[in-house]
C-alpha cells in the first residue's frame, strides 16, 4: 500500500520559512517522481515542484529561488524548504508520487499540510 505522510506545516509571517517533509512507504522511492502540489483555498490544485529520479527538478515560476526541493532516496523523504514565503503561498500542500499515474480529482485530495503566511 502506498503511504505518502505529510509534515511540516504551520502558520508563519511573510518572509518567514517552513520546511514540509513527506515520508513514503509502500513503493520504490528512488524510481518515483516525487512532487509537491498545493491547493488555496478556492482555487484550484497546482504544482508546485518535483523532484525526478534522475536528479532533476522543477519549480513553478512564483516559487522558483524560494523553495528548494531534495530527496533522501536511502529514507525515502521529499522535503520542500520554503523560505522568503508570502501570503499567496498560503494553501494546503500535498505531497504526490507519480501524478502521471492518478487520476487529476486524487492529486489534492489527501489531508496534506497546511501552510498559513500572513502579511
Amino acid at each position: 500500500e502506498v503511504k505518502l505522510v505529510e509534515s511540516g506545516g504551520g502558520s508563519v509571517q511573510a518572509g518567514g520559512s517552513l520546511r514540509l517533509s513527506c515520508t513514503a512507504s509502500g513503493f520504490t522511492f528512488a524510481d518515483a517522481q516525487m512532487t509537491w502540489y498545493r491547493q488555496a483555498p478556492g482555487k484550484g490544485c497546482e504544482l508546485v515542484s518535483n523532484a525526478n529520479s534522475d536528479g532533476s527538478t522543477y519549480y513553478r515560476a512564483s516559487v522558483k529561488g524560494r523553495f528548494t526541493i531534495s530527496r533522501d532516496n536511502t529514507k525515502n523523504t521529499v522535503t520542500l524548504q520554503m523560505n522568503s514565503l508570502k501570503p499567496e503561498d498560503t494553501a494546503v500542500y500535498h505531497c504526490v508520487k507519480d501524478p502521471a499515474s492518478i487520476a487529476w480529482s486524487a492529486v489534492c485530495a489527501g489531508q496534506g499540510t497546511r501552510v498559513t503566511v500572513s502579511s
